[in-house]
């Protein structure tokens, strides 16, 4: 039980850096675009391009992971993730700033499909899905605090330099990443002979990646546009707390799956139900204004959070620890590149009709689509 508190807690620490370096840089933002003149496409691009990196990155965290292991390839992950985050703060042109940030949204694509993998190496069966919500909660935990705590806290210690904040920040993931060698077990290498790539007509992988790239959709896109959207109700003076409880929804619903990871984590019901829920509350949040929509917007971002640790908990489930790297690969690669192009579908849909609802009422739309999608896993309901 000591040993397994232990390997919990280096999972959750890994999985708050798995979201916490990305979402420093909009509070940043102001400050850094201010010193390097950066133009808004710019500005933009340090929040969206790590995350497109989250796509593009994934096929070579399975190839890492076969080659190194899960646990070298993770430790080798948030090396990168450390020196790439804090390198963003030694640029002195937009250059060097985007390049740092891209190549740690890499450092954090290998990461993603790592911790399913490293998770049957590191604990039992029965504690598999308890792993899955830990390192998830310290994931959406991690966007909760780079968002909430980076002006407010850390600024203030580090005599508001942005580049000092940044490193402030960083560090830690470099001391994560050397406590992540400390456990032994049997075998932490990998099978330089299997084969990495995922198989393009799996089944299952388009099933899952589509899956997540409807839930992913809703909470980016609905977190892009919600200033648009209440901007043209109105009610643009509830932004900021909207905002914040829109995004602690997410840490809300990982803590509740803390408690019920091993009653709802590989069955199909409560997928099927947390998916149907994001969609209609998101439908609420699109038809009715004012303080009730925003609660309806709250209760999508909490379903939405459930039903992604759901889906991302399922491949340690369902196949070996060899496969479950390529398999959250290929989920990872799916969903985060259809999370790229729907919500920016979403925003031509707005441009062209001159009403921010459009882009969520598209997202919408697709998310729907995914939802039967549930209904065709073979999973105990």
């Amino acid at each position: 039980m000591h040993r397994d508190a232990g390997l919990l807690a280096l999972l959750w620490l890994a999985g708050l850096y798995m979201r916490l370096p990305i979402l420093v840089a909009p509070a940043l933002a102001p400050a850094i675009a201010d010193e390097l003149t950066l133009s808004q496409t710019h500005i933009g691009a340090l929040t969206t391009l790590p995350v497109l990196m989250l796509a593009l990155g994934a096929l070579m965290g399975s190839l890492l992971i076969m080659r190194l292991g899960p646990r070298n390839a993770l430790v080798a992950a948030l090396g990168v993730v450390a020196v790439m985050s804090a390198g963003r703060g030694l640029a002195e042109g937009p250059v060097l700033l985007l390049t740092a940030s891209a190549l740690m949204g890499l450092g954090i694509a290998v990461m993603q499909p790592s911790l399913p993998a490293l998770l049957p190496r590191w604990l039992s069966p029965t504690r598999v899905a308890l792993g899955s919500a830990c390192y998830m909660n310290g994931m959406l935990m991690g966007e909760f605090v780079g968002a909430g705590l980076t002006l407010p806290v850390i600024m203030p210690l580090t005599g508001e330099s942005w580049r000092l904040t940044l490193l402030v920040w960083s560090l830690p993931a470099a001391l994560i990443a050397l406590l992540l060698l400390v456990p032994k077990t049997s075998h932490n290498g990998g099978d330089g002979n299997a084969q990495w790539l995922p198989r393009l007509r799996d089944p299952l992988m388009w099933k899952l990646g589509l899956l997540l790239a409807g839930t992913s959709s809703l909470f980016f896109g609905t977190n892009a546009y919600m200033a648009s959207v209440l901007e043209q109700r109105g009610e643009l003076a509830r932004l900021d707390a909207t905002l914040l409880c829109f995004n602690f929804a997410q840490v809300a619903a990982s803590t509740l799956m803390l408690w019920m990871a091993r009653q709802w984590v590989g069955r199909r019901g409560p997928i099927l139900w947390s998916a149907g829920l994001s969609v209609t509350t998101m439908l609420g949040f699109i038809l009715v204004d004012g303080w009730v929509g925003v609660a309806f917007a709250v209760l999508m971002s909490f379903f939405a959070g459930i039903l992604l640790i759901l889906i991302v908990s399922l491949p340690p489930q369902l196949v070996s620890s060899s496969e479950a790297g390529k398999l959250s690969a290929g989920n990872f690669t799916i969903g985060y590149t259809f999370a790229f192009v729907i919500p920016l579908i979403g925003g031509v849909a707005a441009d062209t009709s001159g009403q921010a609802l459009a882009a969520v009422g598209f997202i919408t739309l697709f998310s729907a689509a995914t939802v039967p999608l549930a209904l065709r896993l073979k999973l105990p309901h």
